[in-house]
């Protein structure tokens, strides 16, 4: 009997930042689909409250500790839960940040911490879970990159710049593991909402923003979520080296005007 889509029994996934937002529902539809979750989470108590949660229900989730962006710590990160689990099957780096700085006012600390956090990271991860990805002839490498990486936003541009590296890297790793069974893909975020959390999710600002997008709402993190647990799964086997764009159509006007021009909002 053929399984169902999107089944991720007897897989063995990592998910960075995995404790709220984005990165929760990505962990939530993961362990949904039969994985064995491990979250990766720099603030331990948030992501051990979810794995208790995703216990309860039945499903099977872990937490180690993400409190390090440099090659050692994140090597040692992957090949101790590879050799806990016996294997290693999806890396989703989904950890992320912005410290907002007009280019002027940038400093070398924010620049650095921006890049380290979003796209050396991501690097650092997938080359250490390469090896254990090519013992199954099996690897999904994963990366919430953002839209940044194609528009701009003033006091951004130090992120867009990682985020369009990382999309560089993705299509530059996926060439290299073609052949090895392990694919390497992203998602490319728009504004998803942030209850509670972020400038963008205050009420005044969330209003003026959704006048612009096309959908005329901003999504939300379990979108995102779905897109990954595609592309995790072997549904996905025929794509490689892609971000999928998830914005409500927020990229597709050519100006504002144009939203308005269209629906007179």
């Amino acid at each position: 009997m053929q399984a169902p889509p999107f089944n991720l029994d007897g897989r063995v996934a990592i998910v960075t930042g995995g404790g709220r937002g984005i990165g929760a529902a990505i962990v939530r539809r993961l362990a949904e689909a039969g994985a064995t979750v491990v979250i990766a989470n720099r603030t331990l108590d948030v992501a051990e409250a979810l794995a208790r949660e995703l216990v309860a229900d039945g499903r099977a989730a872990h937490c180690v500790p993400f409190d390090g962006l440099d090659r050692g710590a994140l090597r040692a990160m992957v090949d101790r839960v590879a050799a806990q689990y016996g294997r290693l099957d999806i890396v989703v780096h989904n950890a992320g940040g912005c410290p907002w700085s007009s280019i002027e006012e940038l400093d070398e600390t924010k620049l650095e911490d921006t890049l380290a956090l979003n796209l050396s990271a991501s690097i650092w991860l997938a080359q250490a879970a390469i090896p254990h990805m090519r013992a199954v002839r099996f690897g999904r490498i994963l990366v919430t990159s953002s839209v940044s990486a194609r528009v701009a936003m003033g006091g951004g541009a130090h992120y867009s710049a990682a985020k369009a590296g990382v999309n560089a890297f993705i299509r530059g790793a996926a060439f290299e593991l073609a052949r090895d069974g392990i694919t390497v893909n992203g998602v490319e975020a728009g504004f998803i909402e942030k209850p509670g959390r972020g400038t963008m999710s205050a009420p005044e600002n969330r209003a003026k923003l959704e006048r612009f997008i096309p959908m005329g709402h901003m999504g939300s993190a379990d979108d995102i979520a779905c897109a990954m647990l595609y592309l995790a799964s072997s549904e996905a086997k025929y794509v490689t080296g892609q971000t999928i764009v998830v914005d409500g159509g927020s990229t597709l006007p050519e100006t504002g005007f144009a939203v308005e021009r269209q629906w007179g909002v």
